[in-house]
């Protein structure tokens, strides 16, 4: 039975997030610095991450994620790429707005969320699951909840953003619970 497992992060309540969506006790790795990310994939990515965490704490379970927004008028960027989009210059509120720029004109706002988190057990197992979140993007961002580009992604079955979403409602429908229900799933919690 898992009791703990690791998040490739240094960041403790995303681990506390993960925690609640894994229901089991996840804390950071410890003096956690993030290797190069340089996979084409979201499950690449998480791998690379997942696997320096196993690295910094062998014998024990390790979980990655990577995640972002994928965008049809723009092909599907900015994918991977979502943390730094238009530039490492730009915060939250930045990247949305070069966002929101990029789309004005498109005949499409169709868009989605998506996550990837990948296990690797204290055998060297590995597990990985994925969950999206379809929507549509907002004209304007609304709502101060969550981070990120939450402010601009309507989900398909709502007209809120989910910025304007509570945690709870969030959690319920959002791309990081699908992955975790399903790598939670895989691994028996």
């Amino acid at each position: 039975m898992i009791t703990q497992v690791r998040l490739a992060t240094g960041n403790a309540g995303k681990a506390a997030e993960l925690g609640r969506l894994l229901g089991c006790t996840v804390v950071p790795v410890e003096e956690w610095e993030s290797p190069v990310e340089d996979g084409s994939t979201f499950l690449a990515n998480a791998r690379i991450k997942a696997l320096a965490g196993a690295r910094r704490h062998p014998g024990e379970w390790v979980v990655a994620d990577d995640s972002g927004i994928e965008v049809d008028a723009l092909d599907g960027a900015p994918g991977i790429h979502s943390a730094r989009y238009g530039g490492d210059q730009l915060d939250d509120a930045g990247r949305v707005t070069a966002l929101l720029d990029a789309v004005a004109n498109a005949d499409t706002r169709r868009a989605r969320f998506r996550c990837v988190l990948v296990a690797i057990g204290p055998d060297g197992q590995e597990f990985s699951a994925e969950g999206t979140l379809e929507g549509t993007l907002a004209h304007a961002p609304r709502g101060a909840n969550g981070f990120g580009y939450d402010p601009i992604l309507i989900p398909a079955a709502d007209d809120r953003t989910c910025g304007e979403l509570s945690a709870d409602e969030k959690n319920a429908i959002s791309h990081r619970g699908a992955a975790a229900s399903a790598l939670r799933d895989q691994l028996g919690l």
